[in-house]
């Protein structure tokens, strides 16, 4: 079915050779991009109703449309309304709708960044922005503010003080390259960028934040897996929401990448209309680890601006993880997560399974409601822990130790750190102390 849908909208290009010669070029999708109303009614068939279509076009005017041939090929024409593919991707006269809570930035990534395209948020790992392009805008997108700018695409210039805080920075063992989508950049592009942060001697791991897989599957062609190969460890974090997205090409997509050694994991969000089912979610996550995909990340959907359409109560990923822990493989349920605004990071949430705790012996209880307990040692000597990790002779027998300055909830759990609360900056009683 979805390949005779394929065939009708390659046709409808203008070239009756089009699905032959030209639909797995992952390049003609990009240039081909449905960008306005009457393209995407032209090719998909739908004809919108007129209100609707109206209000959208209000819409346009502050976030852009667009959508790959390929993942329009995905829309059920005869009930795009419910479509789960069609409401990823398509405007929406809600996006308007504004809450007064919502903002442009929540996750503060833009105060967090130390040089242009540097998200330094946790001790030892950096985001890197390298692209603000992707092949298709996702409705719930949390970098909203972004998308489509093309005049504030990272340049070459900018990408080169990107690394150099790196290299500076020799608490960063771990890159994000994100986006945008950096597998719009070309292949020599993003090897160059690779090359160079491989080249930095603290960097142990990097990895990709990619929807390419999603939508437009034919971007991981073998020339780009043989390319990633050389700069193993190399992970790669895609976004698969509904299990309708799992298609014959994203499979051979997510096997090239697997069959290369790449790690793979998912980072679903959690989105009113879409996935906000426990059989949805349980589906995907089966459909993934199916096909070598680690489920990474449940997202609670983000306070940008215009997705308050979009957002669930917490009550309901709480229900979702219910459904899958203890239900399906531990390593198939992913991690419930609010992305904190103000920049807080990710803060995992789960069903509550701890009842009580006492001095030596903690109740719990498991999926099933059954109640259980834990009976704790008698008698524990911790091993006193002053932090300088170097000159350990206890347990820590580690090659190349380093030092580390504890902070947050581990500064309070240290041993040699006389701290004995972390208060914030603007409390008030403080305030009447005079205390700074």
């Amino acid at each position: 079915m979805i390949k005779k849908i394929q065939q009708k909208i390659a046709k409808k290009f203008g070239d009756k050779d089009t699905f032959g010669k030209h639909w797995e070029d992952w390049k003609w999708h990009t240039r081909h991009a449905i960008e306005d109303i009457d393209t995407f009614e032209r090719i998909t068939g739908i004809k919108l109703d007129e209100k609707f279509r109206e209000n959208v076009t209000e819409t346009l005017k502050k976030f852009p449309l667009s959508i790959t041939p390929y993942y329009a090929s995905l829309i059920d024409p005869n009930d795009y309304a419910n479509d789960p593919v069609f409401i990823q991707s398509f405007p929406s006269p809600h996006e308007l709708d504004i809450d007064p809570r919502e903002m442009a930035d929540p996750l503060a990534e833009d105060k967090d960044s130390p040089v242009p395209g540097i998200t330094h948020r946790y001790p030892d790992r950096v985001l890197f922005h390298v692209s603000n392009v992707c092949a298709m805008y996702c409705r719930h997108c949390t970098r909203k503010r972004k998308v489509g700018d093309r005049d504030s695409i990272p340049g070459c210039e900018e990408v080169k003080r990107g690394l150099k805080y790196i290299a500076e920075t020799p608490q960063v063992r771990d890159v994000l390259l994100s986006g945008g989508d950096p597998l719009m950049l070309s292949d020599d592009y993003l090897d160059w960028i690779l090359t160079e942060l491989r080249a930095i001697p603290h960097v142990q791991v990097i990895r990709i934040g990619s929807r390419m897989p999603v939508v437009l599957p034919y971007r991981i062609t073998d020339e780009l897996v043989d390319m990633l190969r050389k700069h193993h460890p190399v992970w790669i974090n895609t976004h698969f929401n509904h299990p309708r997205e799992i298609t014959s090409s994203s499979k051979k997509a997510l096997r090239k990448l697997a069959d290369a050694g790449i790690p793979l994991g998912n980072q679903t969000v959690l989105l009113a209309g879409v996935n906000d089912c426990p059989r949805i979610i349980k589906e995907l996550v089966h459909q993934l680890v199916g096909n070598r995909v680690r489920p990474y990340y449940l997202y609670q959907c983000d306070l940008s601006e215009g997705l308050t359409h979009f957002r669930t109560p917490v009550g309901k990923g709480i229900e979702i993880m219910e459904s899958l822990t203890g239900h399906t493989s531990g390593f198939a349920i992913p991690t419930y997560v609010i992305d904190a605004p103000g920049g807080g990071g990710k803060i995992p949430l789960t069903p509550n399974y701890l009842i009580s705790i006492s001095t030596n012996k903690v109740v719990l209880r498991n999926y099933e409601g059954v109640i259980t307990t834990y009976q704790e040692p008698d008698s524990y000597e911790p091993i006193f822990c002053d932090r300088k990790c170097s000159e350990c002779h206890l347990q820590l027998k580690l090659k190349a130790a380093d030092e580390y300055e504890p902070t947050g909830i581990v500064k309070l759990l240290s041993d040699h750190d006389e701290t004995i609360s972390l208060t914030p900056e603007d409390n008030d009683r403080m305030g009447r102390r005079g205390d700074d």
